[in-house]
């Protein structure tokens, strides 16, 4: 389905044309017609879909034309990323228009932050995109004004509760309007995202795509591995790749992730590490390099999980299993994302098989298996002894007993 088919002003057309955007995504298919008719919506889509773009590009095309300095959008994310990623994003498809937008986070020490979000929040700026905890400390002096919001929209909604916002969200929403349009996005729909939905929405219109499942562009394999099998296997992996000028290596410890960082760099390694020890600015910084091509490898803790859009990262390295499910979804869903491919590698070690099985179970597909070879460590990774069980564990189809080093045998290409 081509944009033009929706019925968006022009200004939007010639923008999103200018971005390379082409064909309307399926989230974007289902959801675009149900916001311009102003209905409330609840929207369940894998990360990587175009589900910003799906709500961005109806709001602002009813926003066209406004010319004033009211708020009437207010946008609610779960992390700092995600609220400057969005605003960009609504930066290159208003480039044509009068729209303005701030990105209201908190982190950052400069005092000169907190007065450019005060006077947006007083004075005006068509879209606010922000952190429920930094947002509710500004509603809390009492000089914002969201008496003009028209429309309230969730993006993430399932990670803003999962961090523990439900009752942050709840307090925002109370001053705001009830006569409004409420979009709620998420990458999951568990209990308490349906609950709080009944509280804030009416009637809202479902919309569901590929629920819970990285998309088909991610080739994955898992690593049957010890630990310290990791850093030498992680080494080799990034010489054999050349070809793959942006990795992504996901760690479950801001130690861990300076760690493998340093241990990387000692061997020439053009990489660096990002977590939430680091400065907002020095964060955006590299975030800019790693977009840029300029960092070859970024190793991060869960923080780049969702809500960052870096085009074309050829490999996402899970080396550690992620203790939810749902995370390692968001995890390889930074590669292949708009329909492109990727390669998403993970490393199981003997205390990860439980987590990995539920991740497989949630992903509805067994991930191919590589059993790592003595010389990078201790011993075969388990003995015939100790694999039996496991085979029964996983089921009788598994193959963890496969020796193939082509992590993409078997897989759609």
């Amino acid at each position: 389905m081509k944009f033009n088919e929706f019925g968006l002003h022009e200004s939007l057309l010639e923008a999103i044309s200018y971005m390379g955007f082409k064909e309307a995504s399926p989230i974007q298919q289902k959801a675009i017609p149900e916001i311009m008719a102003g209905k409330d919506l609840v929207a369940c889509a894998q990360t990587g879909t175009g589900k910003t773009a799906a709500f961005l590009l109806p709001v602002i095309h009813h926003m066209i034309g406004k010319n004033d300095k009211h708020i009437y959008v207010l946008i609610l994310v779960p992390t700092r990323e995600l609220a400057l990623q969005i605003d960009n994003e609504i930066q290159g498809i208003g480039y044509s228009t009068d729209i303005d937008s701030l990105a209201v986070y908190g982190g950052d020490n400069d005092g000169n932050n907190w007065i450019q979000q005060k006077r947006a929040l007083t004075e005006g700026a068509n879209i606010i995109v922000a952190t429920p905890g930094k947002l509710l400390s500004h509603l809390k002096m009492g000089y914002v004004n969201f008496e003009s919001i028209k429309y309230l929209i969730l993006d993430e909604a399932d990670r803003m509760l999962d961090i523990g916002f439900y009752d942050d969200i709840k307090q925002i929403v109370s001053h705001i309007p009830k006569k409004r349009q409420t979009l709620m996005f998420s990458a999951t729909m568990p209990s308490k995202i349906r609950q709080l939905a009944k509280e804030i929405l009416h009637n809202p219109v479902d919309v569901s795509i590929a629920m819970s499942k990285p998309a088909e562009g991610v080739l994955q394999a898992a690593y049957l591995i010890y630990d310290k099998q990791k850093l030498p296997v992680l080494h080799q992996l990034i010489d054999d790749k050349p070809q793959y000028n942006s990795i992504l290596i996901f760690c479950s410890t801001k130690k861990k992730v300076h760690e493998i960082a340093l241990s990387l760099k000692r061997s020439k390694y053009n990489v660096e590490a990002i977590s939430s020890d680091l400065e907002q600015l020095k964060r955006e910084e590299m975030l800019l390099r790693f977009k840029s091509k300029e960092i070859r490898v970024l190793v991060a803790t869960d923080v780049l999980s969702r809500g960052i859009d870096v085009k074309d990262i050829n490999l996402v390295i899970n080396y550690d299993v992620p203790t939810d499910a749902e995370d390692y979804v968001h995890r390889v869903g930074r590669t292949a994302r708009a329909s492109t491919t990727g390669v998403a590698l993970t490393f199981v070690n003997e205390n990860d098989m439980l987590a990995f099985q539920k991740i497989e179970k949630l992903i509805e597909r067994e991930v191919h298996k590589i059993i790592v070879p003595p010389e990078f460590g201790p011993g075969p990774l388990w003995n015939p002894e100790e694999r039996k069980p496991i085979k029964k564990k996983f089921g009788a189809k598994s193959n963890f007993n496969r020796k193939s080093q082509n992590p993409h045998k078997g897989q759609k290409k």
